[in-house]
C-alpha cells in the first residue's frame, strides 16, 4: 500500500513485515469498517440522535447484544456520543460525534466507488466462478 521505503521500514529484524507499519490505515479500517460500525454511523448520520430501540429498528438486522457492544466500542473510540437523561424511566440517546461525522466524506467516496464499480466486481466474480467451474469439470 505504501512506497518501498515504507515497506522496508516496516520490516522487523526477523525479516517479517509489521502489518500496522506496512499499511498505516489498518487500525482505521479495524475501527471504522468492522461489521456493524458502518451501518450504525450511517444511520446516526442520516437520522440524527436516536434512542437504542430506534437505532435497532432502523438497522433491522442487528441484535440488541451486538448493538450494545458496538455502541460501547464506538463511544470509547469517540465516534458516538451517549447522553443519559436521569428521568423516570431513564432515557439514553446516541448521536454521531464530530469525529464520527468527519468520516462522512470517506463514506460518500465509498458510495461513489460502489456505484461505479460493484457491477465490475460482480462481473469479475462471475467470470472467475465460470472459469473455476470449467477447470473443475476438466479434472
Amino acid at each position: 500500500m505504501g512506497s518501498t521505503g515504507a515497506m522496508s521500514s516496516a520490516t522487523t529484524q526477523g525479516g517479517k513485515v509489521d502489518s500496522e507499519l506496512a499499511c498505516p490505515v489498518s487500525p482505521v479500517v479495524d475501527i471504522v469498517f468492522s461489521r456493524w460500525t458502518t451501518p450504525i454511523l450511517w444511520t446516526l448520520h442520516e437520522f440524527g440522535r436516536q434512542r437504542f430501540v430506534e437505532l435497532q429498528r432502523n438497522i433491522r438486522t442487528i441484535t440488541p447484544k451486538v448493538l450494545t457492544q458496538r455502541l460501547r466500542q464506538m463511544e470509547r473510540d469517540g465516534l458516538v456520543v451517549r447522553t443519559y437523561h436521569p428521568e423516570v424511566p431513564p432515557r439514553v440517546e446516541y448521536e454521531i460525534s464530530e469525529l464520527g461525522r468527519s468520516l462522512a466524506p470517506i463514506f460518500a467516496h465509498l458510495a461513489d466507488w460502489s456505484a461505479e464499480n460493484l457491477r465490475k466486481v460482480e462481473r469479475a466474480r462471475q467470470e472467475f466462478d465460470t472459469a473455476d467451474e470449467q477447470a473443475s469439470a476438466l479434472r
